[in-house]
């Protein structure tokens, strides 16, 4: 297979505006297009395939990280079309790649749903923003819909950590300097480290991975900088506990106070099939942070933060579950996706029961095998 054939895979890829790209041996290229995989009509991928397609797009640094650790990700602009992020692994001894498709075309608050207070809270000078969610819902779409709000809208230095750079920001009002771990600086926590004394204004960390890394986060929005980070947590309040627990119990006493000076808000997202099939929808439960929630983290009752959600709603919070039915409602997604997606699903069956709605699996035009 020659690079010929990578390129025409990824033009499929960006044509058909799949998500990603999965190549393995035993299969035929597989597309992931509104979260459904899909076989492409192309012939079966063997060993000698994989390596050749792997060569094609691999950099020296990542082929060298996959022979020695067994897998590596990276990510390469692809013409001015868009940009991959790539996971590529070994696996019963032969490889395997995934490559993420990320579109060159950054959206706006409005096309992508996203709370019109955030655009309020974006503003703020210092505080931690932490946006969740599982793995391909929409989080990093999400930061760098923010961070080129700020960048079309404000004068700051932004300093990104990311592994590897997703989307690409150019200077525009703001200063943007995008540091990838790995390439420009060993780890996210040293390039915290580094960034206080950049005379940076926002922060973005790809992600809390370790205690280090969360420490370092905190550190920063106390210091005055307003700091974006993710985690894969679902939920306002799982986040919080999970940020809490990632410290050593003599700790968390002092955490507590910490974040419920310098947590901004939560934003929690879920992406979902559209009923007509015309792509996928997100979803979001929103927590600001407003003194009574504050109180609720310092003194551990964040058990009460859902209910505190749902008496917030002029502060422009919501429930994850009232996003949910709220879509459901409209006739954007179907009662199952719903119900996959929400945090007491037992609650939401009973509320469509109860609408006289029905509950039928929506599995449609599945994938050749």
């Amino acid at each position: 297979m020659s690079t010929i054939q990578i390129d025409r895979l990824l033009d499929t890829v960006i044509r058909q505006n799949a998500s990603d790209l999965h190549l393995t041996v035993g299969r035929k290229p597989t597309l992931r297009l509104n979260g459904m995989l899909r076989n492409l009509d192309t012939k079966v991928l063997d060993s000698d395939d994989m390596v050749a397609l792997m060569k094609a797009i691999t950099p020296e640094r990542a082929q060298q990280e996959l022979q020695e650790e067994g897998s590596c990700d990276y990510g390469f602009a692809y013409g001015t079309e868009a940009r991959f992020r790539v996971a590529v692994f070994r696996q019963r001894g032969d490889i395997a790649i995934v490559l993420r498709l990320i579109p060159n075309k950054l959206l706006t608050f409005e096309q992508i749903g996203l709370p019109p207070i955030c655009k309020e809270l974006i503003r703020r000078p210092r505080g931690l923003f932490i946006v969740t969610g599982p793995t391909g819902s929409g989080k990093t779409t999400s930061l760098a819909t923010m961070i080129d709000y700020i960048n079309d809208n404000l004068d700051r230095h932004i300093v990104t950590c990311e592994d590897p750079i997703e989307y690409y920001h150019y200077h525009k009002k703001s200063v943007v300097n995008q540091r990838e771990v790995g390439v420009d600086v060993p780890s996210f926590s040293e390039a915290l480290r580094r960034v206080l004394r950049q005379d940076t204004d926002c922060i973005l960390v790809g992600e809390m991975r370790d205690l280090e890394t969360i420490e370092s986060a905190i550190r920063a929005a106390e210091t005055g900088h307003l700091v974006f980070a993710t985690l894969h947590t679902t939920g306002a309040s799982g986040t919080i506990n999970r940020v809490i627990d990632a410290f050593p119990v003599n700790q968390q006493a002092q955490v507590r106070v910490q974040l419920s000076v310098s947590l901004i808000c939560v934003l929690s997202q879920v992406l979902l099939k559209r009923v007509d099939r015309s792509g996928r929808v997100a979803s979001y439960e929103f927590l600001v942070v407003t003194p009574a929630i504050a109180n609720l983290i310092r003194e551990n009752k964040t058990f009460r933060i859902d209910s505190a959600i749902q008496t917030g709603r002029k502060f422009g919070m919501q429930l994850l579950d009232d996003h949910l039915w709220s879509l459901y409602t409209q006739g954007i997604i179907a009662a199952d996706e719903m119900i996959d997606k929400g945090k007491d699903p037992g609650e939401l069956t009973e509320k469509v029961h109860r609408a006289g709605g029905t509950i039928g699996r929506t599995e449609l035009d599945t994938p050749e095998v």
